[in-house]
């Protein structure tokens, strides 16, 4: 499973899905440009000790991070869709790609590959919720469709 985030402004956000990413044994993939350093102190604090157990890479672009998987299923997420992330299959390899905090995903990018963007259901009034929450509530869905197939050392 990969979670790509596209342009992460919060290292905070970032530290958090880095661990989440480390303890469910998904990959993350960072598309630049990041609105902070690698090096920040909030984004080391919040991914712990996990960052020996990550598989992180590094993107000048989305559409470089599709280049390399292209024969990956791949899913938006977006408030702008239609489609319920829970109504989707989800691959062992599935790409869950994540739009900046401050504005999501690219307008143009969404209208490219609408058949592949999904939402998760809440209510109109709510803007959205939290980048990290809502990696958390979409890579564990997927990996539970998947039978939690995580690599070895899991309860």
């Amino acid at each position: 499973m990969h979670v790509v985030l596209v342009e992460p402004e919060i290292p905070g956000n970032t530290g958090n899905i880095a661990r989440l990413c480390a303890a469910a044994g998904a990959e993350l993939d960072l598309v630049r440009p990041l609105g902070f350093s690698v090096d920040d102190r909030h984004l080391k604090r919040a991914g712990l000790d996990y960052w020996h157990l990550l598989d992180i890479h590094y993107y000048d672009s989305v559409e470089e991070v599709l280049a390399e998987y292209a024969d990956l299923p791949r899913y938006l997420l977006t408030t702008h869709a239609h489609k319920s992330y829970a109504r989707v299959h989800y691959g062992p390899d599935s790409l869950l790609i994540f739009g900046k905090e401050s504005a999501g995903l690219d307008p143009a990018f969404r209208e490219k590959y609408a058949e592949d963007c999904v939402r998760i259901p809440m209510l109109r009034e709510a803007r959205s919720l939290n980048l990290a929450n809502s990696v958390a509530i979409v890579l564990y869905e997927a990996l539970r469709q998947n039978d939690f197939d995580l690599q070895e050392g899991t309860i």
